[in-house]
Formats: structure tokens, sequence, C-alpha cells
């Protein structure tokens, strides 16, 4: 072990997901061996925790008392690592050679940069970005997700368009560098999420306080995605109809705040029926339920508003017409 190993702490969250370990635990280890490796276990009912312990002795094992989600489960864990950077890795990821080492050298590079993203490309058409992350991720301002690679569910190939390093809006949760200091200064994720957008919910957070998120192209990993809940899960789209419109209601400033939030729950309602045509009528319900989700949540999200918001936080403007309208 290297005299700056525990700057760096990888850490993969697992919940029954031991073919995904046994698959790509091995990778991890191979290309990041100056660094310590931790799996927090979200109380997994299959024997992840017993092949871990038998067949990876030098990986350290965190154990969550039940499965607290994405978000709170790497808040539970993270409480017991103290390094200088995370690196929160999920299960499902091919890591190559060298793919920690331009991301510190961008972080040792400008102190302002609290979190980054390597290029993220699909393990099963490995010549594509993948769905979640690509090359960077950025927001309209409707407050609609996307990334530089993948704009909803069209993905470009890669063929080098994104080998920069850029400032970006958000970084992909399926491998997100972040300094200590500023993950618990924001007090991590959102546990109410459980599970999607809570990275860039936290993302938005810490640039409203100052900081930056950056991609580096110099760093590439391979996802399989949808490790958990797949694309077409009528829990995924309520998780992300709900969680959305939480995350607006934390970080947008006012007066925007109000006529958008009104805005995109009457978009919602017209989706609703394109979800149900292309998927079923559950995700017609999990739109609705997203809404109640998110009223519920009302009070709560209030009061963790962001005391500052910037008035300027969007990359472009009314993505959603200009791509499924204007073909572009």
């Amino acid at each position: 072990m290297t005299e700056n190993s525990k700057n760096l702490a990888v850490v993969i969250l697992n919940w029954n997901g031991k073919n995904w370990l046994q698959k790509f635990l091995p990778n991890v280890i191979q290309f990041s061996e100056e660094y310590e490796i931790y799996v927090i276990d979200n109380n997994s009912t299959d024997n992840s925790v017993e092949i871990l312990q038998r067949e990876f002795p030098t990986v350290k094992i965190i154990i969550n008392d039940k499965n607290y989600g994405f978000a709170g489960g790497y808040n539970e864990g993270l409480k017991k690592i103290n390094a200088e950077y995370y690196c929160l890795l999920n299960s499902d990821v091919e890591v190559t050679e060298n793919w920690i080492k331009p991301v510190l050298t961008l972080f040792e590079r400008d102190s302002s940069i609290t979190a980054i993203q390597p290029k993220i490309l699909s393990f099963t058409n490995k010549d594509y970005f993948e769905f979640a992350g690509a090359g960077g991720g950025l927001i309209d301002n409707l407050g609609y997700p996307y990334c530089r690679g993948r704009v909803f569910d069209d993905v470009e190939k890669d063929n080098g368009q994104y080998n920069d390093e850029t400032e970006i809006f958000w970084a992909s949760g399926c491998c997100f560098f972040i300094r200590f200091k500023d993950f618990w200064e924001q007090k991590g994720f959102d546990e109410r999420f459980f599970a999607h957008q809570e990275e860039i919910d936290l993302c938005w957070r810490l640039i409203n306080s100052g900081k930056k998120i950056f991609y580096t192209g110099k760093s590439k990993v391979y996802h399989v995605g949808g490790g958990t809940l797949n694309k077409q899960s009528a829990q995924k789209t309520y998780l992300n109809i709900r969680n959305n419109l939480s995350m607006m209601l934390k970080n947008l400033p006012f007066p925007r705040l109000i006529w958008l939030i009104f805005f995109r729950l009457c978009l919602d309602g017209i989706a609703s029926f394109y979800f149900a045509y292309k998927n079923g009528f559950s995700h017609l319900w999990a739109v609705a339920r997203g809404h109640f989700g998110f009223y519920t949540q009302l009070p709560e999200t209030l009061k963790r508003r962001q005391k500052h918001q910037k008035s300027e936080y969007y990359q472009t403007k009314w993505l959603i017409f200009k791509h499924f309208l204007g073909g572009k």
C-alpha cells in the first residue's frame, strides 16, 4: 500500500448483488490496488456477505441493519469510512486501467471541484455511451436531466467527442467521486429519495453552495445498468417523478419555482399517457403516485430548501420540446 493510498476509498453498495460482485469485483481490485475497497451491504438476503468473506478477503465489509436504498444505504455505510475522497461505485461497473488517477489529478488541480465522474460507456455495447451518466450530466430549464451523449432514451456512439475535461451539472451515481468534506457538509444524500436522482440533488446543492462538478474523459468505465431497477420498472418511474419534483422544490430560486413546478405537474400528466401506451398502465399510476408522494413530502422538503439558489443553472432550454417535437 502506498503512502497516499488512504486518500481515496472505493465504496460499492450491494443489495442481493452477489453475481455482480463475483463478475466485476476482481476487476476493481486489479485496477485499484493502491486504494482501500469497501462493500456496504444493504442487508442482502442472498449470500453476498459470505461470498465476500470467502472470495475477497482484502475487501472491507460494512453491513447495514436494513435496506436503506441507494441514498440511505450510502449515508449509513459512509459514516464508518474515513478518507479524503470517496468513489461511490455501482456493483455492475467494469473499471479500466488508470481509472482513478486522472480524477485525483483533477481534484488536486482545483480545490473548488467537489465531485467528478468519468466517461461512462455501455458494458453490453462498448462503442456506445451508457444511459446513466454518459459524457456528464446536464439539466434543462424545466428540470429534465440529460447527458452529453444521452438525451432521454437516445444514446450516442463514442467517437471521442467527449474526451475532454469540463464542468457539468451533475455526476452520475454509478461512478461518483466526491470530497469527503463536501459530502458531509451537505449531510450526504437525501435519504427520502431512496434511489434515483439523489446524486443530481446533491450536485445541485453543492453548486448552490459555490462548488463545481466536473467530468473527465481521461478515465472510463463500463456500466451494465438496471441492476436493481430496470428502465421499464414502474417503481423507477414513480421514484423519478417524485424525486425530480422534490429536487426542484429544494433547489430552484423563486419566483421561477412556482410556475415551473405547476408546469411540470401538467407535463407529467400528459407524459403518463405516453408511459401507459409504451410500458403499461402501471406507469400511468406510477406518475400519479409520484405526485402524491411529492405532496406528502412537501412540508419536510420545504424545511430542506437551500438557503441560496443560483438563478442560472441550466444548460439548454425546452429540451423536451426540441427533442420530441423538433426531432433534435
